[in-house]
């Protein structure tokens, strides 16, 4: 059987093909015949993935999902009114998790690189991403009811579609159900008078019944308007870049006008998705954490890139995913020096952002850079990498690292008429040749009126260097005219001359480098690679958080209902609260061993309990949840030692080398002598729990 990765690479590099033969405007007969290939080339590799995969193990979701609302991770919101597709509630662990992550996510890119952090606003005006682009190009193809006017997103309709009609036809020729499922892997790649023609053969019609009209573009923002009057449109915002782009003026000037630096910022995302599917991975509120370092287009070193160079990630190349659709290990230091990434500083923060996900407890053989293809990346990009995550879904994209040139400096620029420039000053005088401009102003009103302005500066800003303004002038003076900035400007508007000039800075549109995390998919896919069962029962399952990052650190328990055990819980408690450690107070009547499993499935990593012999001796047991081993220490011994465990200074098997093992309500040996670490013990069973007994 070929190898699905190998076979994968082909249909990349056929996908990649029928991008640009689209890009170019080619024949449709040869685009037809071309993508007719990709479709059977897709159902080819589906079903070498099918074949591969089924002998790897696999998570079970539906425990895993039930498990999540059953310890209130995460719920439907406005649940008892049926709910909202795409929106989603956390619950209290689960903003614990996303408030850790958040701040070991601060704490390691803004701290440590010492970044300019910003909280700007979700309400956006129309004119801001009318320039970004969002207005015109954030779009889904949607279709609506033409009588009850109930809008639907047209891919999703199709998809749905063909699972009712293979669901309804047990007895379908399976070359006739290749066929259909074909049609429906390419549901979202389908031009709106393509998609048209197979709602119709498909018979595609609304739940009532109903015809839909054709298909057209669907912005994904969510408009509003600000202000009474309804006059000033705006919207909540897609991403959270534009308010550090429009903010950069202002952030120079902050940071003393030097160069490189970045800004970040952590807030909110909305989009308008019309058929949102895939749980939390695809849905209408989000959570971002976006940085823009800015620097200089002609120098991309990074200072401390030292520091991760030798740190090997798993890179998945444009040119693998044509040819062998294998990844690659090495240092970011080779990548870069190869060129595979474009520069130093998109290295940097490639490592770092590895280095992050491994903090939080993601699994490192679960994580890969995959690289864009060209026919993916935007005309002003330079390089781009997105981070990419594996999960019971397959893999799927956490944070996106584009080098984005200067293209987002110079729209806001262009559109404002604001200088979003840096200066750069010379280590020694710099004599350059420019073109001396005399306006004629009285000219320039009269043509051009409110535009006076704009003209001038775009002229001045060409005159900057007499190699742009050269060909301009030729132009001007062979014909009489000349376009600039978008104007037509005619030799009597003013006159030029060349001449020298010593410069001692030189000003520029900076790079921005865009590392770009969803906080939402990087905590779903933590929460996956977290979730595991025990040995030989599939019923007990937990959560293996890491403690720096889990929501609750310690299980506080009692051995059983006594009024003696109260106020030592309660001291306990605040002692643990004093070191800023999270704690939960199991109090219940279940047995010992049944709060244990309730505190593992809040991946509650260490739970003290308190027994009769805390009340003789002020010693407590302490349980590691991912061995279910304990050790008896003195109350003030624990705190602190949970203190470091949280902290990462200290291991569990530094605890066990110093106090030895004691045996509690996870052993299952029933009463039997055996010896654990230092000591022997008198085991009572699973279950149930008696203090342990040297002998």
């Amino acid at each position: 059987m070929a190898d699905a990765d190998e076979y994968g690479a082909q249909v990349a590099k056929q996908g990649s093909l029928v991008r640009q033969l689209k890009k170019d405007g080619a024949e449709p007969e040869k685009i037809k015949a071309e993508v007719d290939k990709l479709k059977t080339m897709k159902s080819e590799l589906e079903k070498l993935v099918k074949a591969q995969s089924a002998s790897e193990p696999q998570m079970n979701r539906t425990s895993f999902d039930q498990m999540l609302v059953r310890k209130f991770f995460v719920v439907p919101s406005f649940e008892i009114h049926g709910g909202v597709a795409g929106l989603f509630d956390l619950g209290p662990p689960a903003c614990g998790l996303k408030a850790n992550i958040l701040s070991m996510w601060r704490e390691h890119f803004v701290l440590q690189e010492n970044m300019l952090e910003m909280d700007c606003t979700n309400l956006t005006p129309h004119n801001v991403l009318k320039t970004s682009g969002h207005v015109d190009r954030f779009t889904d193809l949607m279709v609506k009811d033409e009588v009850t006017g109930v809008c639907a997103r047209a891919d999703k309709l199709l998809e749905d579609a063909i699972d009712h009609l293979i669901d309804n036809n047990p007895t379908m020729p399976q070359s006739e159900k290749d066929e259909h499922l074909l049609v429906q892997r390419q549901a979202d790649a389908y031009k709106p008078e393509e998609i048209d023609v197979l709602l119709k053969k498909y018979e595609v019609k609304s739940p009532e019944g109903n015809p839909f009209g054709a298909s057209f573009p669907f912005n994904l923002m969510f408009k509003t308007t600000i202000g009474p009057e309804g006059t000033s449109d705006a919207y909540l915002r897609p991403e959270t870049a534009q308010g550090l782009f429009v903010n950069f003026k202002r952030l120079v000037e902050y940071n003393a006008g030097k160069l490189p630096f970045a800004a970040a910022q952590i807030g909110l995302g909305f989009r308008n998705e019309i058929s949102p599917k895939g749980g939390l991975l695809r849905v209408r509120e989000f959570c971002m954490a976006e940085i823009e370092h800015f620097c200089d287009p002609n120098d991309k070193l990074y200072p401390r890139f030292k520091l991760v160079k030798d740190k090997v990630l798993t890179l998945f190349s444009a040119d693998n995913q044509l040819s062998t659709g294998k990844t690659d290990q090495m240092t970011i230091g080779d990548a870069v020096s190869k060129k595979l990434v474009d520069n130093e500083t998109l290295g940097f923060f490639l490592a770092r952002t590895q280095i992050f996900c491994e903090r939080i407890g993601m699994d490192p053989a679960r994580i890969r850079f995959r690289q864009h293809l060209k026919t993916e990346m935007a005309h002003y990009a330079c390089d781009c990498w997105d981070l990419e995550v594996k999960t019971s879904y397959g893999w799927m994209e956490c944070a996106g690292h584009a080098d984005r040139s200067a293209y987002d400096l110079t729209v806001h620029a262009k559109a404002t008429k604001t200088d979003l420039v840096a200066t750069k000053m010379l280590s020694k005088p710099q004599t350059i040749e420019i073109a001396k401009i005399k306006l004629n102003r009285k000219q320039l009103g009269m043509v051009f009126k409110a535009e006076q302005r704009a003209v001038a500066n775009a002229i001045d800003d060409l005159a900057q260097s007499w190699a742009n303004f050269e060909p301009f002038a030729a132009k001007l003076e062979a014909d009489g005219k000349a376009e600039i900035a978008g104007f037509e400007v005619t030799k009597d508007m003013f006159t030029y001359e060349k001449k020298s000039k010593t410069i001692h800075e030189i000003k520029y549109t900076p790079s921005v480098i865009e590392p770009s995390f969803g906080i939402g998919r990087i905590l779903y896919s933590l929460l996956e690679h977290s979730f595991d069962v025990r040995e030989n029962d599939e019923q007990r399952t937990f959560l293996k958080f890491k403690p720096v990052v889990a929501p609750i650190k310690v299980a506080v328990l009692a051995l059983q209902k006594d009024n003696q055990f109260e106020p030592i819980i309660s001291d306990l408690k605040a002692s643990l609260m004093d070191l800023n450690l999270s704690s939960k107070v199991d109090d219940s009547t279940a047995s010992l061993g049944k709060r244990y499993a309730r505190s593992d499935e809040l991946g509650i990593p260490f739970a003290i309990t308190v027994d009769f012999d805390t009340v003789s001796s002020s010693t407590v047991t302490m349980r590691d949840r991912d061995s279910m081993t304990q050790i008896r220490a003195k109350i003030n011994d624990i705190v602190g030692m949970l203190k470091l465990l949280c902290t990462e200074k200290m291991l569990w098997a530094d605890c066990v080398k110093k106090y030895g093992l004691v045996a509690g309500a996870d052993d299952e040996e029933g009463g039997e002598k055996k010896p654990v670490g230092k000591t022997f013990i008198q085991s009572t069973g699973r279950g149930r729990f008696s203090r342990p007994t040297v002998v």
